[in-house]
Order: C-alpha cells, then structure tokens, then sequence
C-alpha cells in the first residue's frame, strides 16, 4: 500500500490528501529517513514516523502593509513583492505576511478562496525573494491560474523568469540544469540535490552579463532563470550545485562567504553585507482566467540588487 493510502487508514480522522500534504512537506520519516514521495509503498516491518506541524491560527486576519500593485482587476491581482515579505501564513509567521495584506486590500473576495491560510495563493516567492506575485480573487480564476502554474507553461502560456546575482560564471553561456530536488535529511529547512527519491527538477538558465576586472577571470555574473519546474528554493539550490551560488545566500552560497573580500570597494562591503540572496522575480506571463488574454509582466531590478550589479561593473 502506498504510503499516503497507510497514513490515512492507520490514522483516525486523517484525510489522504492530508496525509499526502504532511509526506510533501518533510513530516513523515520512515526508519529515521524523511521520505516526501506519497506513493513510496510501505513495507512489513518498517517503522513509519509522523510529527505533526504546530497548529496554526484558524483564520489570518486582514492588516494594513503597504502593496506595490502592478495590475489588478475583479479576477486577480499581479504584485511586485519586497524581499523580506512572507508570503503566507506559517509558524513563526502569522502575521505581517502577503496573504494578511490582500485579506485588508481586496476584502471578503478572498475568503475561502484556495484554503483558509493561504487564500487566492498559487505560487510563492521565499521570504527574501523579490519580483513578481500573481494572486487569484475568486474561485474561478484560481482554479485556472493552479492549472497554468501545474502545468509549468509546458503546454501553455505561462512563463516565469529570473535574475540571479552569482558568484563566479558558468563555463556554457547558457544550458539546462536538470537535478531532482528533496528536502535534506540532516537539516529540513533546506533542500538538496536528490540521486535518488527527490522530485523532477529543471532550470534553463543563461549569462546576461559577467563582472570582473580587465584581463582577469569573472567573479561573479546576472544569470537569468527560467523554471520549468517549480520546487522550494529551486534556482538557489541548481546554482549552488553547479559552483555559483546567488550571492548574499547564506543557506546554499556559505561556502563563497569570503568572496567579498577579495573585491575592491565599493563591491566588497555592498555584497559582504548584502542581507538577502540576490535574486528578483523580473518576468512573469500568463493567461487571464476569464478573458483568456495572455498578460506579461515586467519588474526592474530592485535598487539593492542594481546597486551591487552596478558596483560589480565597476571592477
């Protein structure tokens, strides 16, 4: 029997789909290892751990955050998202989060809409990520926009672009990094590459421009991301497995923490301290749930990343 359909049987009140979110997200071990694959059978004798998550408030409530608005209409709402705005509801976070502003900015629209913790809410950017955030104001467009988002653009029109600042430069200008991911078995707040168990993973990528002193190998470059999947901390973990972290990131870039040192200034102070991983959700493309228009999206860099970029270009 497969793991989801066991949970569900073994336990009392315990949903498959619930049981299939908690493997999803880290809470199931079997013989100390964390396993997220819903389908992985169960075997006689194996011993099957679940630690439930703390509970969580029943409902967010609406607060008044400042919101950049790009475009909204009756049916959705595109935002440009600062970095360091949680995205939804989580422990540790129950308010002052994206969700608890559109509850204020859009009112009872969103109520119900795509569960009660995360209302309207159909794909996420980490907490210091930046960029571009579609969010669904009625039932029906969040159906379609969870479609398009399912579907990773493979056989639609959406699309979901990136700019990384990275240490050092990949040897092709551009290429596929195509790495399963999972999240790792000595630390669950992180992610890792997976040889085996972890769930199909796949970043197109390409070098926009590198940054270095004449004469002298790059030390760093804005990589542009395209997802093609959509996993936790997808781009920071494929950039980090190939040898160039996003800079500023601390879980996967650690490794590169003296790189700063070895830049001039203004570079070496702007990027040792460079609070958040340099990485901006530019592009953002799809198709409007009820006019079935095809939207796109800009977003600029965000001064903290074009300042670093352009102190990089200095060199």
């Amino acid at each position: 029997m497969r793991l989801d359909a066991w949970l569900a049987a073994a336990i009392a009140d315990l949903s498959r789909s619930r049981a299939k979110a908690l493997i999803a997200g880290g809470s199931v071990t079997i013989g100390g290892a964390t396993i997220e694959e819903p389908k992985r059978p169960v075997k006689p004798g194996e011993r099957v751990t679940l630690v439930l998550p703390p509970p969580v408030p029943a409902e967010p409530k609406g607060e008044v955050i400042p919101l950049d608005v790009v475009y909204e209409d009756d049916d959705l709402i595109v935002i440009d998202k600062p970095p360091g705005l949680v995205v939804h509801p989580a422990a540790g976070n129950h308010t002052g989060t994206l969700v608890n502003a559109l509850i204020a900015h859009c009112g009872a629209s969103l109520s119900g809409i795509g569960g009660v913790m995360r209302p309207g809410i159909v794909h996420r950017l980490d907490k210091d990520t930046s960029g571009l955030m579609v969010v669904a104001k009625t039932d029906r467009a969040h159906k379609s926009l969870a479609d398009q988002f399912a579907d990773h653009g493979r056989t639609g029109p959406l699309e979901r672009g990136y700019m990384a600042l990275a240490w050092g430069v990949p040897d092709r200008a551009e290429g596929t990094i195509e790495a399963a991911l999972g999240r790792s078995s000595k630390n669950r707040e992180k992610i890792e590459v997976k040889r085996e168990g972890g769930r199909e993973a796949i970043t197109h990528y390409r070098v926009v421009e590198r940054y270095g002193a004449k004469g002298k190998p790059p030390v760093a470059s804005l990589i542009e991301c395209r997802l093609e999947t959509g996993r936790t901390h997808q781009i920071r973990v494929h950039l980090a497995s190939i040898g160039h972290p996003v800079i500023g990131d601390r879980t996967y870039g650690s490794g590169f923490a003296t790189k700063p040192a070895l830049l001039p200034e203004p570079a070496r102070s702007l990027a040792a301290s460079f609070p958040r991983q340099a990485l901006h959700a530019y592009l953002l493309g799809f198709e409007h749930p009820v006019s079935h228009e095809e939207m796109s999206f800009e977003s600029p860099l965000p001064a903290d990343i074009s300042e670093l970029s352009e102190a990089l270009k200095a060199l």
